[in-house]
This record gives C-alpha cells, sequence and structure tokens, in this order.
C-alpha cells in the first residue's frame, strides 16, 4: 500500500458509530432554503431561550422575513455585503438569516475589536452595511468608513422585561466606558433601529435566486502569516455540507427537533456560528444563547432546561473540572460533549471524566472546513487525539515543506479535504495557492498544523506551523503584535511568543527592547496599554519583558523560536 493509499483507504471508518456511513450525499439547496424547511417544520417548537424569554420558529421566521424585506428596501442587494458586529443574541440569528435571505453576504466581526481591526474587515470586505450592537458603536465611527446603512440595536430588546436592566448592567461590566449612541443619531442619514425596521416592514421577503456551489454565504476572517486576517469563501453548499456531515456523524444519537444546546461560544466566531447557531437552527433544535460565559448561569440553564449537546473549548472544561458547582449538573445526562478550537490536555480530560463519569469527545475545524472536519467517534475518543475524519472527509500528513505524504505514524503537516473546504481567501490569491493545493487533480488544505495519523486512522496534534497562540481558544498571532508593539516610537524591537498556562491554554508574551532614551521610563503597563488600544483584549500581551536585544535568524528575523526554547 503506497503512503497516500494509506490515508485514503481511510482504517478509521471502522470506528463509527452505528449507522454512519462512510459518505453522505449533500443536498443541493441554499442555507435560506434550509432555513425555511427548518421553521416551517418545527414553527410550534422553541427555537431560542435568551436568559429567560423564548422565541419560537414561527417567531423567529417572522422577524427574519421582516429585516429581509427591509434591507432590500434600503437597497441591499445580491452579492451585497452585511457586517454583523453583535453580541450572542437572537438580533444575531435575525441579522444574519435575514441578511442571507435578501441576497448579501455575512461578515462578522468580534465584539472586543477595537477601531482599527473593525477598519481592516469593513474595507477589506468591500461592507457597506453594519448591523451593530449599539454600546459597540463608537469604535465603527471611529474607524472613519463611509458606511450606507447602520441599523443599532440594544441587548435588551429581546430580554424579559425583569432582565432588561440587568442585560445593561452585565454588558456594562463587560464593556466599560462604553454606551449606547443617542437617540439624535438616528436623524442622520442611513441610521436606523433594528425593531422599528422589523416593526414597519411586513414579512414578505423576495425570492433569490442561488447558485449553490458559487454563491457566498459568509466571509469569515482568520489570521494570516502576515498577521492582518483574511476572509475564508464559504459557499451556500459549503456550509449545509458541514451541518449535513455533523448532523450524519452522530447517527441515532442527536435527532432534529429534540435536542437542546448551549449556545455560549461567540457567534461571530466560525466554531459558534457555523457548529452552535447554524447547526441548531438547521435542525430544529433549542438554542440557548448567552451574551457573556457565566459559569452559574451555564451550569443552571444546562439543568433547568435539559440540555443535551455541551459544545466548549478545553479552556472552560479546565474551569469547571475544578469549579465546586460543576456536580449541580447530572453530566451523564447529556448526549454529546464536544471540545473544540484547541487542543485538550490529558489532564483536563482524565481529569473531567474522572469528576463527572463523562468523556470528552475532542474535535477539530478550521475557519477553512466551515469549523467542521475531525472529531472523536461517539462513546470511543482516545486521550490526546482529536478523532477521526467525519463522513465524506480524508485527513492525511503531508511533509510541511512539499506535497508528499508522511507514513502513518510520523509528523508532519495535516492536510484535509472534504465537500465543506471554503472556495479560498477573499482576494488573496497567493494565499489561497498556499493554503488550497492541489494534489492529483484534489484540493487539498494544508492546515499549518503539526500532526500524526496511528494505525486505527486517529489523528494526534503535535504543534503549530506557524507561530499562532491560542488564548481561551482564540487566534492570536505574534506578528500581528508585534507589529504594534514596534509601531510605538519609543520600541525598537520586540519578539513575541506563547507561554503555557493552563486556565487560558496561551497567555501572550511579549520580550521588547526599547530606544536607548526611554529605558527606565516607559513600564511594562505603559506597553500593555499602548498595545489595548490597537488590539482586542485577548491578543494584548499579559507578559512583558524588557531585554537590551532578541536573538535573530540569519536573515535578521526575530528568533520566535529561539525565545520559546529559553521559555521552557
Amino acid at each position: 500500500m503506497t503512503t497516500k493509499s494509506s490515508y485514503e483507504a481511510r482504517p478509521w471508518l471502522k470506528f463509527y458509530g452505528k449507522g454512519v456511513p462512510a459518505d453522505v450525499d449533500i443536498p443541493l439547496k441554499s442555507v435560506v432554503q434550509a432555513i425555511d424547511e427548518t421553521t416551517d417544520k418545527f414553527k410550534d417548537k422553541t427555537a431560542v431561550i435568551f436568559y429567560g424569554q423564548k422565541i419560537s420558529y414561527k417567531q423567529l421566521r417572522d422577524h427574519i422575513d421582516r429585516f429581509a424585506t427591509a434591507l432590500c428596501d434600503l437597497g441591499v442587494k445580491k452579492g451585497d455585503k452585511v457586517a454583523l458586529l453583535l453580541l450572542n443574541s437572537p438580533q444575531f440569528i435575525i441579522a444574519y438569516f435575514g441578511a442571507l435571505k435578501a441576497g448579501a453576504v455575512i461578515t462578522a466581526i468580534s465584539p472586543v475589536y477595537v477601531s482599527p481591526e473593525i477598519k481592516h474587515q469593513l474595507l477589506d470586505s468591500g461592507a457597506r452595511t453594519i448591523v451593530c450592537q449599539d454600546i459597540l458603536y463608537d469604535n465603527v465611527e471611529r474607524t472613519g468608513v463611509e458606511l450606507d446603512r447602520v441599523i443599532l440595536t440594544g441587548i435588551g430588546e429581546y430580554l424579559p422585561a425583569l432582565k432588561r436592566l440587568l442585560g445593561k448592567s452585565m454588558l456594562r461590566a463587560v464593556y466599560q466606558k462604553m454606551s449606547a449612541p443617542p437617540a439624535e443619531i438616528f436623524k442622520r442619514e442611513g441610521f436606523y433601529q433594528l425593531q422599528d425596521l422589523i416593526k414597519k416592514y411586513p414579512p414578505k421577503p423576495p425570492k433569490i435566486e442561488f447558485n449553490v456551489k458559487e454563491d457566498l454565504v459568509s466571509l469569515p476572517y482568520t489570521g494570516g502569516t502576515t498577521g492582518l486576517p483574511k476572509a475564508a469563501m464559504i459557499t451556500h453548499f459549503d456550509l449545509v455540507a458541514a451541518q449535513h456531515i455533523a448532523q450524519t456523524f452522530w447517527g441515532d444519537i442527536v435527532q432534529p427537533g429534540k435536542e437542546v444546546v448551549i449556545g455560549y461560544l461567540p457567534f461571530y466566531h466560525i466554531y459558534g456560528q457555523s457548529v452552535v447557531m447554524t447547526g441548531s437552527m438547521t435542525q430544529g433544535y433549542t438554542l440557548v444563547i448567552f451574551t457573556t460565559p457565566d459559569l452559574d448561569d451555564i451550569l443552571n440553564a444546562i439543568e433547568t432546561y435539559g440540555a443535551t449537546i455541551f459544545y466548549s473549548v478545553p479552556a472552560l472544561f479546565e474551569v469547571l473540572r475544578d469549579y465546586h458547582r460543576t456536580d449541580r449538573v447530572d453530566w451523564k445526562r447529556l448526549k454529546v460533549l464536544v471540545s473544540g478550537a484547541d487542543a485538550l490536555l490529558e489532564d483536563t480530560s482524565k481529569g473531567w471524566e474522572k469528576r463527572t463519569g463523562v468523556k470528552i469527545h475532542e474535535g477539530w475545524g478550521m475557519t477553512e472546513t466551515t469549523s467542521v472536519g475531525i472529531v472523536s467517534p461517539y462513546g470511543r475518543p482516545k486521550i490526546g487525539s482529536f478523532g477521526v475524519p467525519m463522513s465524506s472527509c480524508v485527513a492525511a500528513i503531508l511533509d510541511p515543506e512539499g506535497k508528499n505524504f508522511m507514513p502513518v505514524g510520523e509528523t508532519g503537516e495535516l492536510a484535509f479535504k472534504g465537500p465543506q473546504i471554503a472556495r479560498g481567501y477573499w482576494n488573496k490569491p497567493e494565499d489561497t495557492k498556499m493554503m488550497f493545493v492541489e494534489i492529483d487533480g484534489e484540493t487539498w488544505v494544508r492546515t499549518g498544523d503539526l500532526a500524526r495519523m496511528d494505525e486505527e486512522g486517529y489523528f494526534y496534534f503535535y504543534d503549530r506551523k506557524r507561530d499562532m497562540i491560542k488564548y481561551k481558544g482564540l487566534a492570536v498571532f505574534a506578528r500581528e503584535v508585534e507589529e504594534v508593539l514596534t509601531s510605538h516610537p519609543q520600541v525598537k524591537e520586540a519578539g513575541v511568543i506563547g507561554v503555557a498556562d493552563p486556565d487560558v491554554g496561551e497567555r501572550v508574551k511579549a520580550i521588547v527592547v526599547l530606544e536607548s532614551e526611554a529605558r527606565g521610563k516607559l513600564t511594562e503597563a505603559d506597553i500593555i496599554k499602548y498595545a489595548a488600544e490597537h488590539l482586542a483584549n485577548y491578543k494584548v500581551p499579559k507578559i512583558v519583558e524588557f531585554r537590551g536585544e532578541v536573538p535573530k535568524t540569519d536573515v535578521g528575523k526575530v528568533s520566535r523560536r529561539e525565545l520559546r526554547e529559553e521559555e521552557l
């Protein structure tokens, strides 16, 4: 057997759960058709629970359709880009599917982004419309980007009456110094309130014809080798394929219309957007939404609403493993627990099982695979492995510097192919060629992750090919942080690495060389403050170390490898 055929033989198939097929037929339909089918079939079922407020699929469909009608009347056309700068909320779901019904392409922006990051995404995507949380609009205003339409919404609009003030105070605690703009802003041309639009327009959106394999559904942004985020081009077919593959892989364990999912993972992120939000809304599940991941709220909701599926990240499993109130939940009643977005530590996995009596199913996906790709077979996870390729998918290990397939058991770069992979990067043909490679006439994604496959077809994460830091499951690229630090007039050089921390995965550490006149005057706190003005909070260095110089490679670049070795 050749090296390539040892992967394409798919040794993992024998470990699939009962009734899980090797391959699935992906239905040729748009995400709009999928959401319409679900809301028709489950119209009387609860779609969303938002801090006690229940919204049925019928109500949700009504608001989605009204918003889609409004967007079309305001001039949004098929293919236009609509940005979402929203917290987890019913408004995110309404704006997301409403914009798709209007024929638009979604680009979701992280609520913790500061103005320069928001500006990059707006300009790069070409978005001329934004649906924005009112308390976050100030950061949009500061970008200076001209927009045709600004639609604002407040967090209390879908909260129960008794919790509206609580919601505002909760957000003030998280987003300090931020407040909603004055009512006079709606006198400006192009400014609207979401609720006004929903009340004004009827639920009669136009019928948009989609070429599901070509028309984009979203432009989710991911980090790049340059440090600047770039957008993966996700089509309607890609997203439908991801949902179909994910649903099929659990066999009869989960059933359409019968599951309750905890939705604390951020919807702007591909994991929360594809797996949690869209996965729930296209399967008729009840999605319990949280704007902020409060441990007690999550645990209470699991018990109160009888949650059956819990998607999370290693950092939260680590915290919950030792949390004094974790035992209030009977974890054995849940059908599926999945950990993704980062490698699950062996201590966390073993400690969790010892405490709860339940195994965590680890999974792997990336923006370029619409967040779906590899996961532990039901009931058969392996400690240290992130699982096996799902139906219709193949993973393999390549020579990191070429296209040769590595022997089973050897470490190399993880490559992946499947029906849900993105069509490349938006306006980035060179990056697309590097990441999406042709091998024997087929397109594979070079993931940048170093991994290996064992004889049973289980994959194990080894290291990151690039200098990516994972903080609470979020990607931080060293070069982006370095570029911000060295833009400070008194910083001569900077090197950035991740420092292992079991609570958050990795903390960002900056090694900084100051200009001679600044030494002894500029403090670590000054560096952190400067970074916080230019970067999202999770990217800001938590540790700063001053040095007289940083190690360099032969061509004069900062040697992060040496910095990591010194840290170890």
